[in-house]
């Protein structure tokens, strides 16, 4: 191969070629192998602060290959520089999980089970022939307790849906207390549930029906947003400038969207201060509420188990992104190793956000008014009915925000006639189940340099008394997270808990340690039962916070592999070593997310719904870095 720009460019169609041809070329290359996953193997955080332009680097990949025949999963990093299998270990389905769902599984599900004699037999009881009914294929989760058969097999649980059409929404029409469990490798049924028939809702899901929507409102007057002189940002292979900001891009089949190397340029300073070394949300997991025997073990890990990245949509100018836009293809492997381009994977845009800064002074008579704007990195997934919007925002006051948009449409299922206490009624007869939307960033942060240190910043009132008489002080609280055993912290709203990361090294002119301060929404976490398998497998989901020590091996808040694993991974396991936090390389792992009651507004298909979390600059700057930001003027400014 030879050498990239920068170590941390995407993988080009090339490389993945390259990859499989060395895997092919030791042997590991037969009709019946998969790649469950392919991604670029970064190098770790020491190398690349170290790394100059022009320096050699190897360029690794990380591949999990499945094969179809039952042999063992193998986990393999390949040498793209030297051409070699740098290492190869294989899995054990047990203990280590299996890897993400395939594509081609999806099918094998309904192909399966639209030849079971107890599947059909189920079926014909409600009235409903095999060629109608949509089978969603699910991940399983892990139940040895109750279902030890499976243990070490490769499992997908089927939940039928009936199709009136080709264009019917079948979510509208769920097939409830029925559920089946395939064996997808071995293409068996091993388990038909069937507590018998249940009302199917009859309703209508069709959102894009004519009949459904009635005729559009024609009140809407355009709105355009233009830019003429063309965006404000440039972009050089991956490395992207816009204002005082500059980052590099990358995505990932798993993660999707990955910031690396974010840093402002400070003009009082003279020089790029870096802020954060990688920036990607590493997981998400959606647990559902129902304890029917037929749904109790819903639950989805959208990164682990699906590949998010992988669902990518195609972006289109003027619907997901409006204004001056440009669109970044991602390259990923398919699952036979072959490059797959999927095209307007990534938006790049600028906003206009209101008021930056504003004051009419009452005695020199003044009047200064600055526009914020911000730069937008996004793109949208879809995994199963749910799609997700990724957004990263850069502001020009130095904040780092990220948002998560929900929308799509609900998982749905049968409302009991006597009501529920885990679901709601969005449609006569039809219901859904109460869920979780739980993700988590991975921030590998970087303020000022890589040894940083993380304080909870606590709002306090004071007691009055001699210091303060009439009782109107207040004050704030700092407690250092030393240590991994203590940095484990949920937020509190009540009392303005921040986390703020700080580089003790590093002194503002005031004295004091620059720092950036982690701002959480605070909404619920895993509301799941502590003694819980998915409580177990997504451990991470349990607190608001995590810090741990630096480690590039450290990838994943739920562990590397997922699917089917039994719990424990990631960073429960991280965590327990216990490791000294102060004045080191740390990772911030940041959880957030949407505790969803459905409402009947949110069906046949919900309007986005939004959370997320911020990162702003606390003496970071010793002042405000916006000074210089014009002033603007006449129409439309």
């Amino acid at each position: 191969m030879t050498a990239t720009p920068h170590p941390l460019d995407p993988l080009t169609p090339g490389e993945i070629a390259a990859a499989r041809t060395v895997l092919a070329a030791a042997g590991l290359i037969k009709d019946t192998i998969r790649f469950a996953y392919l991604g670029l193997e970064e190098p770790p955080k020491d190398a690349l602060l170290a790394y100059a332009p022009g320096d050699p680097m190897d360029r690794r990949v990380r591949v999990l290959l499945l094969d179809t025949a039952g042999a063992a999963t193998r986990d393999v990093v390949v040498s793209l520089t030297r051409g070699t299998i740098d290492a190869d270990r294989t899995l054990d389905p047990v203990m280590d999980g299996q890897p993400p769902v395939l594509d081609a599984e999806f099918g094998i599900v309904e192909e399966v089970l639209a030849t079971d004699e107890r599947w059909i037999a189920a079926l014909k009881s409600r009235g409903l022939d095999v060629s109608k009914v949509r089978v969603a294929p699910l991940s399983a989760g892990v139940y040895a307790d109750e279902y030890p058969g499976e243990s070490g097999r490769r499992i997908l649980r089927g939940l039928a849906f009936v199709q009136e059409h080709e264009k019917d929404h079948a979510w509208a029409h769920p097939v409830d207390g029925l559920v089946a469990y395939v064996d997808v490798l071995n293409r068996t049924v091993d388990q038909v549930l069937d507590s018998g028939p249940v009302p199917i809702p009859a309703g209508s899901g069709n959102f894009d029906d004519p009949a459904v929507t009635g005729p559009p409102r024609t009140t809407q007057r355009p709105i355009e947003i233009t830019q003429p002189e063309g965006p404000s940002f440039t972009l050089e292979g991956g490395l992207l400038r816009w204002e005082n900001w500059s980052l590099r891009l990358g995505f990932d089949a798993r993660e999707g969207l990955i910031l690396h190397q974010i840093a402002f340029h400070d003009r009082d300073a003279g020089r790029e201060r870096p802020i954060v070394h990688r920036a990607s949300i590493a997981e998400m997991v959606v647990p559902y509420a129902d304890p029917s025997p037929v749904r109790s073990w819903q639950n989805y890990f959208d990164a682990g188990e699906y590949l998010l990245g992988q669902y990518a949509n195609a972006l289109e100018r003027g619907c997901d992104c409006v204004g001056e836009i440009t669109y970044l293809d991602a390259v990923i492997a398919d699952e036979h190793g072959v490059p797959r381009t999927l095209p307007n994977a990534i938006c790049l845009h600028e906003e206009d956000h209101g008021i930056l800064w504003k004051h009419t002074d009452l005695w020199t008579g003044s009047a200064e008014v600055r526009r914020q704007r911000r730069l937008v990195l996004s793109f949208f997934t879809t995994v199963g009915n749910y799609d997700y919007g990724f957004y990263w925002y850069l502001y020009l006051d130095g904040t780092i925000a990220f948002e998560a948009k929900a929308t799509g449409v609900l998982f749905t299922s049968a409302y009991p006639p006597d009501g529920s206490d885990h679901a709601s009624e969005v449609a006569p007869g039809l219901g859904a189940p109460y869920h979780q939307h739980l993700f988590c960033a991975r921030l590998d942060m970087a303020v000022d340099g890589p040894a940083n240190r993380v304080e909870e910043v606590d709002l306090a009132r004071v007691p009055m008394g001699p210091g303060n008489p009439r009782g109107n002080a207040f004050t704030y609280r700092r407690t250092p997270l030393t240590r991994e055993s203590g940095a484990q912290r949920d937020a509190d709203a009540s009392v303005g808990r921040t986390w703020q990361i700080t580089n003790p090294a590093a002194l503002n002119a005031l004295g004091r340690p620059v720092a950036y301060a982690l701002q959480p929404e605070g909404r619920p976490v895993l509301l799941a039962a502590p003694g819980s398998s998915i409580a177990k497998r997504a451990a991470f989901a349990t607190r608001h916070l995590w810090v741990t020590a630096y480690d590039p091996d450290e990838r994943y808040p739920a562990g590397f592999l997922v699917n089917q694993h039994p719990g424990g991974a990631g960073l429960p396991a991280f965590a327990a070593a216990d490791r000294d936090l102060d004045g080191r390389s740390l990772v911030v792992w940041h959880v957030f997310g949407l505790t969803h009651v459905p409402r009947p507004e949110d069906w046949p298909i919900m309007p986005v719904e939004r959370t997320g979390f911020s990162l702003r600059p606390v003496g970071f700057f010793d002042r405000n870095p916006t000074l210089d930001v014009p002033a603007h003027h006449g129409h439309g400014a």
